[in-house]
């Protein structure tokens, strides 16, 4: 086995564990799974030291300690109680009440943050509800229990109507999480037609600078921020990690602040504004992603600038560089695989490009012909696979605008 590559969070540079008893402990939570006799069950590996039960662990993505009451190792349906877990063991830690996937647990003297898993973005919505008041309380438990076991299954309130939207991989998965909790949590829930979650993002570059000051009778509010917008690009992983870059899924912010015209206390107020704006889109209020946007100049002052009033700049900045940034809404393409008696093919084929399909490619499979083609999600409710997004086409975009007036 490999060293592994981390991030040291003190200092933020690269460290590595190498596959040994004698390293530091280091571990990665990989899957959580709730049992109805002794709770959550966190699996994770080791890939360095080792653990015992009865311990302390400390997570050090969320710099918590929990104490390791048990440890188990699962195969099939046996479940063996160990005291020690060693370097290479996949186990399962019974009961910590914080641990997500994803989450690195390690020496607390020798933190490292392992690399995170990546889940794929839900594509498809839908609205639920619970049939009876008595349903209400015992539904959110249960998407919250469902949503800690499955990262890719998000669960979220419309700001505009209160409704719970849940959001997955596909119809059969969403279909999967509400018989679930009709067997395992005795919750009966009707469902909206499902939805397909369109983004936006943008095509050119923009600047915006704004100012927002208020005066009160008593102490007043001024932030004051330049910013710059333009189409995130693929991360080069050959290139050093800048300091005053911070990237996450679909956005990164950069630091160009010099001379301290904004004090760095406020500077996360800026990026948390900017990710607030992007969560109500320009074209049709979806979501903006994929963009980079860059804090170039502002001011201060020494008794009104607050942390509010720099994320209110922020945000306001943010949505008119975004309006002048050419934004555009994505729609998921799905990758679909038809195999088809040979007499069918014009049909097929005929069909799919009816429903905005891209034909790739067909091959022969055991006397069959197999159509290969990538179809906006809109169009192909029933059989699919994600791919990836694509801008919509301007006559659909308009249609898409006019469905959320």
């Amino acid at each position: 086995m490999p060293a592994i590559k981390g991030i040291d969070p003190k200092t933020e540079e690269e460290i590595e564990r190498h596959p040994s008893d004698d390293e530091p402990f280091a571990a990665l939570a990989f899957k959580l799974q709730v049992d109805p006799f002794v709770g959550q069950l966190t699996f994770f590996r080791v890939y360095s030291g080792t653990i015992e039960s009865g311990s302390y662990i400390y997570n050090a993505t969320t710099g918590e300690k929990e104490r390791l009451g048990r440890i188990v190792r699962l195969q099939a349906d046996q479940r063996e109680e160990v005291k020690k877990v060693f370097t290479g063991e996949i186990a399962a830690a019974v009961g910590l009440k914080n641990a997500k996937t994803s989450h690195t647990f390690c020496d607390e003297n020798n933190p490292i943050i392992l690399e995170e898993i990546v889940f794929p973005e839900p594509v498809i919505s839908l609205r639920i509800e619970p049939k009876t008041k008595a349903d209400q309380e015992k539904m959110g438990m249960a998407l919250k229990r469902l949503s800690d076991e499955d990262p890719t299954f998000r669960i979220k309130s419309d700001i505009d109507t209160g409704e719970t939207v849940i959001s997955g991989m596909g119809e059969l998965h969403l279909d999967i999480i509400v018989d679930r909790m009709k067997r395992e949590f005795n919750v009966e829930a009707n469902v909206g037609a499902p939805q397909v979650s369109y983004k936006e993002t943008i095509t050119g570059t923009a600047e915006a600078e704004t100012k927002y000051i208020k005066q009160t009778g008593g102490k007043g509010q001024y932030g004051h921020v330049k910013l710059n917008i333009k189409p995130l690009e693929p991360e080069d992983e050959s290139k050093k990690k800048q300091k005053n870059v911070h990237r996450s899924e679909g956005f990164e912010f950069i630091d160009s602040i010099k001379g301290g015209v904004i004090p760095s206390e406020f500077i996360p107020a800026v990026e948390k504004g900017v990710k607030e704006a992007m969560e109500r889109g320009i074209v049709a209020g979806y979501r903006l992603t994929d963009i980079s946007c860059e804090l170039t100049f502002g001011s201060y002052h020494d008794v009104d600038s607050s942390e509010i009033a720099y994320k209110i700049a922020a945000s306001q900045a943010f949505q008119e560089a975004a309006k002048k940034a050419r934004p555009v809404i994505l729609e998921p393409i799905m990758k679909l695989e038809v195999v088809v008696p040979e007499q069918f093919m014009g049909d097929i084929t005929g069909n799919l490009s009816s429903k905005r399909g891209l034909i790739e490619g067909m091959d022969d499979r055991a006397g069959l012909k197999v159509v290969r083609a990538k179809v906006p999600l809109s169009e192909m409710f029933g059989y699919i696979e994600f791919d990836h997004y694509a801008i919509v086409p301007a006559n659909v975009a308009l249609a898409i605008v006019e469905a959320r007036k």
